[in-house]
């Protein structure tokens, strides 16, 4: 049956918007970028990041029992809460990527082996994390000992986690982990200010 000639010309049109749209979508899809995969630096910074999070978590906790230093309890609290958070944040990424919370590739090989920790798989080569050894002391060491070794440690762990988040800004697009490394950037290069006069006044100084 032939159409009447206005029928014809809409449903020529609907037929032409129909497949506007369909490209639309099409071209959307084709455009948008594709989630970090596994061995992306987003994975392994996100893997990483959480471990040196947790790493500080633990610090902050020891602090918090082996000393009555009101403002640095307040600083511990804070800064565990805080990477708690960021931890589970960047968790949650990699569940959305369809990735492992951990994966088979050596720590901090996102960086291209420029990290100074010599291609070995001992997280203690991660930039700024505590040895084993400097934990056990930690734990042992009680008010202004406690108080000059976690500064001590933790500012180094700090400026570690600068640089870990300066590293992934230049390797990814993807905009939630650019705002997170700025933020840590941020948060935690103001907080090494902070620790260092806090360590200054209990008369130690940052390692180098």
């Amino acid at each position: 049956m032939t159409l009447p000639r206005p029928a014809a010309r809409i449903s020529r049109l609907m037929l032409g918007l129909v497949l506007l749209v369909a490209a639309g979508l099409v071209g959307a899809f084709l455009a948008a970028p594709d989630r970090p995969v596994e061995g992306s630096p987003e994975a392994g910074f996100s893997r990483d990041m959480a471990v040196h999070h947790t790493q500080a978590v633990e610090m902050a906790l020891i602090i918090r029992d082996n000393t009555d230093d009101a403002e640095l309890r307040t600083i511990a609290l804070d800064m565990l809460l805080t990477q708690q958070n960021q931890i589970g944040r960047m968790q949650d990424w990699l569940i959305q990527w369809g990735l492992p919370l951990t994966g088979a590739r050596r720590p901090m090989e996102w960086m291209g082996g420029h990290h100074g920790g010599g291609g070995t798989a001992d997280y203690t080569k991660m930039p700024g994390m505590a040895s084993q050894q400097d934990l056990a002391r930690l734990r042992e060491a009680r008010g202004r000992d406690a108080e000059v070794l976690f500064l001590t440690l933790m500012i180094a762990h700090h400026q570690g986690g600068v640089d870990m988040a300066e590293a992934v800004l230049p390797l990814t697009d993807d905009a939630h982990v650019r705002s997170l490394a700025r933020s840590i950037v941020r948060s935690q290069s103001a907080e090494i200010t902070v620790l260092k006069q806090l360590l200054e006044d209990r008369g130690g100084s940052p390692a180098s």
